[in-house]
Order: C-alpha cells, then sequence, then structure tokens
C-alpha cells in the first residue's frame, strides 16, 4: 500500500476505531508542501454523487426534425427524463497555510468558450453557447444545524416532481440568520484566469467577498449603443477582441475570435480560491487552492482541530448556468492530524 493511503488507513482506525468510517467524508492529508502530480494519484478518493442536471450534448443528426432533437434531449428544462447522476471523484490534502482540492469528472463536451465571437470576414456572430462549472458550498462550523444543498438552498422558481424539473439561477437560503461560503468555477469566465469566484449566500442571494460585478458581456447593445436589448444577437457585436483591443474598422481576418464576457482579475477576498484546470480524456480536472483562514469574516476556516470537518454541498454545471448537477446528502471535510502523515512514513 502506498505510504500517504497507508498514513490515511493508520489514522482512520485511530479515529473510528473498528467502525466503518463513514462514506460521506473526504479526508484530507497533511503534507509539508504542495500536492505533487503523484501525491494526487495516490491520494484516497471520495466519490460524491450529483443528480439531475442538464447535459450538454452535441447534435450529430442536424438534419432530422429539430423539434423531435430539442424534446428528446434528457434536459430538465425540458421536462424530459433526468439524466443519470454523475460521479465527481474529489480529493484533498492540506499544508500549514493551504487546503488544497482536486475534483475530476466525465464531461464530453468542453464547454469553456461561453458566447464567444467569431468573424467570417463580413460580421460577427456569437457561438450561443454557455459554460461547465461547478460551486462548493460550505457550511460554517458554528452552525451545527443539518445541511446539504437542498435543506439549506431555496430557489424560488424551482420543482422537482417525476421526470419534470426547472430551476433557475435565483439562489438564496431559506431561513435569515445564516451564511454559507461559495466557490463558484466557470470554466470560461473565471477558469481563464485561473480562479474560482469567492462568494457568500443569504437569505438576500449571493454577494460576493469583496462586492461588485467581475464580469460583464463584451456587446455593443450591452454598452448601451443602441437602444435593443437583443444581446449576442445578429445585430450585436464585440466591443473587444481576443486580446483586449477596441475593435474599429480595421481588417481582420475571416476565423478572428473575441470573447463573449469580459472578466477583471479580483483583488482582495474574492481572489482567495485559486484554480487550475484541465479538459483531457472527456474529462475536466479542477485543482482548488485556499488559505486555511483567510480573514474574511464570510469565509470558513480549515483546521484539524474541527475533528468532526465541515459540511458541504456540491453542484455541476454541464453547458448551463442554472440546470446544474447537485449532491443530495451532508458531505463533510475532514483534515487529518499531521501524525496521520507520520504514520505511514515511519523512521
Amino acid at each position: 500500500m502506498p505510504l500517504i493511503l497507508l498514513g490515511i488507513a493508520v489514522m482512520m482506525l485511530i479515529v473510528v476505531g473498528c467502525r466503518d468510517p463513514e462514506g460521506n467524508r473526504l479526508y484530507a492529508l497533511h503534507l509539508a508542501k504542495a500536492p505533487t502530480a503523484a501525491d494526487w494519484e495516490r491520494a484516497l478518493p471520495h466519490p460524491i454523487i450529483v443528480r439531475g442536471g442538464r447535459v450538454h450534448k452535441i447534435d450529430v443528426f442536424p438534419d432530422i426534425d429539430k423539434d423531435t432533437v430539442h424534446t428528446s434531449t434528457p434536459s430538465c428544462h425540458h421536462g424530459g427524463a433526468i439524466p443519470r447522476p454523475l460521479t465527481v471523484d474529489v480529493r484533498a490534502f492540506y499544508t500549514d497555510s493551504d487546503l488544497y482540492l482536486r475534483l475530476r469528472w466525465r464531461d464530453l463536451t468542453r464547454d469553456d468558450a461561453m458566447q464567444q465571437w467569431r468573424f467570417d470576414g463580413s460580421r460577427w456572430t456569437s457561438n450561443g453557447l454557455k459554460e461547465d462549472g461547478f460551486g462548493l458550498m460550505w457550511q460554517p462550523p458554528t452552525d451545527q444545524r443539518p445541511f446539504s444543498c437542498t435543506l439549506a438552498c431555496h430557489i424560488e422558481d424551482f420543482g422537482v416532481a417525476g421526470a419534470t424539473f426547472h430551476a433557475t439561477n435565483k439562489m438564496k437560503l431559506e431561513k435569515a440568520g445564516r451564511w454559507l461560503d461559495l466557490w463558484n468555477w466557470k470554466a470560461d469566465r473565471t477558469g481563464r484566469l485561473g480562479f474560482a469566484d469567492d462568494r457568500w449566500l443569504d437569505l438576500k442571494g449571493m454577494h460576493g467577498d469583496l462586492p461588485g460585478d467581475l464580469m460583464r458581456p463584451n456587446s455593443r447593445l450591452a454598452s448601451g449603443q443602441t437602444g435593443t436589448v437583443d444581446l449576442f444577437g445578429d445585430k450585436d457585436a464585440p466591443v473587444y477582441d481576443d486580446q483586449g483591443r477596441i475593435i474599429g474598422k480595421e481588417f481582420r481576418p475571416a476565423g478572428s475570435l473575441a470573447p463573449g464576457w469580459m472578466v477583471e482579475r479580483p483583488i482582495g477576498h474574492r481572489a482567495d480560491v485559486r484554480a487550475t484546470a484541465s479538459w483531457k480524456n472527456d474529462h475536466w480536472t479542477v485543482i482548488l487552492r485556499r488559505p486555511l483562514v483567510t480573514g474574511d469574516p464570510h469565509d470558513v476556516e480549515f483546521s484539524p482541530a474541527l475533528t468532526d470537518g465541515i459540511a458541504f454541498g456540491l453542484s455541476v454545471m454541464d453547458n448551463t448556468l442554472d440546470e446544474h448537477y447537485a449532491s443530495r446528502g451532508s458531505e463533510r471535510l475532514i483534515l487529518l492530524p499531521p501524525s496521520a502523515a507520520e504514520a505511514g512514513n515511519p523512521e
């Protein structure tokens, strides 16, 4: 058995004795420095099952009846059969200063160019796509009430009944006096700058750890140059190209690109969660890094002293902004004491 897994096994025997460890526990082992690729491969995997999302499928039969394709796609928005659950492989480590999480899940379509513009030689056209992503919600350890995504959040336009499912992006907590730490990774808008948006959630909705909008549509219509609101439509065009330069009347070759959204690099506590991502062999792999303690009043603090860990929930988006997969149970992250690593590496 690899030393890292042996260390975890020894410490889990100490923590839980002869009982089987609970299946909803994600264990993080202490390392002296940031985990390497080899460390991640040896880490103890924790599968989290998320359900009820929207699947992005490529239309491989473009010439058949469009309405048939449209209504038969397993999308919760259209009331079709809810797609199969998705399993996310989650692993964790921590150092004296930082927490590291790795999430890996299967996604057959790489969606990281949200509403990207392409120039055909005469006009700009948006691809109309959304983006992949995920959200992690953390419950403060001082809040001991039962926790899961479905228990904590109330979405105004939300319903699950049999094979139907519909939701819009109006997340907020159901009761006053509570808050959750929220990390949003978006494959395009935060992925291109290497961060996950650090926010928090309460009865009034979502808030950035540092207030303000980091993202805005790259749209002439959105900039107020016309009176219409058909953003990204046939009469719209980008303001900036993919180098951040203002688009004028200069010559541009066919195939030139421009981002659908402009993103500001976060500062302060909005930038606490750093992210690196890759899409390979039909899988996303995202590694997050956040200080154990940030000093922000709406950030949970991670510590091995919290022997019962911190409760969290996970949602996954597949080319969508709101119709997400979500975990139903209460997952808990537990930082094993540094002695766990030492147990696997006897002198």
